[in-house]
């Protein structure tokens, strides 16, 4: 057989090598295979971590916005914050304007309150329950008080952009650069919070690692929202003016969904 004629012929060679041209043969073979290890470690050690970059790339963003120490400091915060939907034919959905208020220590709590339909609405998290009063009228709806929570945590979650999101909760990945869909160059990080939770990414600008916009896949659509304006208050960057736009898989607008202004600011250290 043509394979056994050939083994037969290497048998032969390697029987005809000198006992030195063994040695050396077989230190070849040693040191090719010690190079090609040394350059797989090599190659390792040399790759960026993308959840140790994400982390830099957030720090230095914390830092262009006031820094953690701040942030840390803070035991209150209120601040007004004015949102206003649209429906896809560019008619107005709904108006909001909402005196919101958290208070960080000696534990976290939360409260909305605004007026709809000439009847006052007040949302509270006391630190273990959520309260909610219409009117003088107080609803237990368990339902109902969840999506509460969820809105009170999600105010809560759009203002302290960006140290947020270094919570030990948050799955990070540094995901390189990549351009907007408004020519924007950004520093892209996706943000994960784990099986059957929205997906966001998180985009700074290069040069000030300043929040630029972010981008968040739910289970039913995709956003895009811009960071158009900051405000400054206790020392730091906050939410100014932010926009919203409904964006398909591609990043391309497809029309404007919402705006926020955050207003009147006071930071209690």
């Amino acid at each position: 057989m043509p394979g056994e004629k050939v083994s037969q012929r290497r048998m032969i060679f390697w029987d005809r090598l000198s006992d030195n041209k063994k040695n050396n043969f077989k230190h070849m073979k040693s040191l090719i295979r010690l190079l090609v290890l040394v350059a797989l470690l090599a190659q390792f050690s040399c790759g960026e971590n993308p959840e140790k970059q994400a982390r830099e790339l957030l720090s230095k963003s914390m830092e262009a916005h006031g820094g953690a120490e701040k942030w840390e400091s803070v035991t209150s915060l209120k601040f007004r914050k004015w949102t206003k939907l649209i429906n896809e034919d560019s008619s107005v959905e709904s108006e909001l304007n909402q005196q919101i208020e958290f208070r960080f220590k000696p534990y976290f709590e939360g409260k909305m309150t605004w007026i709809a339909d000439s009847i006052q609405h007040v949302v509270t998290w006391d630190g273990s329950q959520m309260h909610y009063l219409m009117g003088a009228n107080e609803v237990k709806n368990p339902g109902f008080l969840a999506a509460k929570r969820r809105d009170l945590d999600a105010a809560f979650y759009a203002v302290a952009q960006p140290w947020k999101l270094l919570d030990e909760s948050a799955q990070l990945a540094y995901e390189g650069q990549k351009t907007l869909e408004n020519g924007k160059l950004v520093e892209s990080i996706r943000v994960d919070y784990g099986p059957d939770t929205d997906v966001w990414y998180f985009y700074l600008d290069p040069k000030s690692a300043m929040l630029v916009a972010n981008e968040v896949q739910t289970k039913d659509h995709r956003s895009l929202i811009y960071n158009l304006s900051f405000v400054e208050a206790g020392g730091m960057l906050l939410q100014g003016t932010r926009e919203s736009w409904r964006v398909n898989e591609k990043g391309e607008k497809q029309f404007l969904r919402a705006e926020y202004s955050y207003t009147d600011y006071e930071v209690t250290n």
